[in-house]
């Protein structure tokens, strides 16, 4: 598994979404990679942070934050929508 293999199956990785055989490849990469060792535990941080952001389903987000990228970040860590 290249480098580039390794960032298309990631987030499938971290949801525990991969097949058995690619997931032996996935961790042999990883066991012999330390950038991508690095790229995951910023992948995983910024899960977290994001995660961390909206923990308060009724906080108000600040106007000048983007609508859609508040959208993704909802998306990404499975809350619902928001309106302003």
């Amino acid at each position: 598994m290249t480098c580039r293999e390794f960032a298309e199956f990631l987030s499938d990785y971290v949801e525990g979404r991969l097949a058995p055989a690619v997931l032996v490849e996935f961790e042999r990469h990883l066991a012999e990679c330390p950038n991508c060792v690095s790229y995951l535990q910023n992948y995983q941080e910024t899960i977290a942070l994001g995660r961390a952001a909206f923990t308060e389903l009724d906080a108000v987000v600040p106007r000048e934050v983007p609508d859609d990228l508040v959208r993704a970040i909802l998306q990404a860590i499975g809350r619902p929508p928001f309106s302003r």
